[in-house]
């Protein structure tokens, strides 16, 4: 019985730290667009609210936290968007390049 549940939080773990990856690498590589980079944050905030969750969950502890983690998420969401849509207003794409943020 906990060598299933052993394997099975194992397996968990390493889905979560793969998303984690992925959401890195195409952070890194694909910064040519602003919705691209947009994603991959929030993919990366995905996989840290799961690992969250998983290590509330195996202390036994409650989960005020990740509602206080969410929050935050949600209004770095929320932020990312309105700075894409004011720039897609402006200067009518989502070009990095396009952009001079200085």
């Amino acid at each position: 019985m906990y060598m299933y549940m052993y394997k099975q939080m194992m397996m968990n773990l390493m889905v979560i730290l793969v998303m984690y990856l992925v959401g890195n690498m195409i952070f890194v590589s694909k910064h040519k667009h602003l919705l691209i980079v947009l994603l991959s944050l929030e993919f990366i905030v995905l996989s840290i609210f799961f690992l969250m969750m998983m290590y509330l969950m195996m202390i036994n502890n409650n989960m005020y936290m990740l509602m206080v983690f969410m929050v935050f998420s949600v209004c770095e969401g929320a932020l990312g968007l309105s700075i894409l849509v004011s720039m897609i207003r402006t200067h009518g794409n989502d070009y990095f390049y396009s952009y001079n943020l200085i």
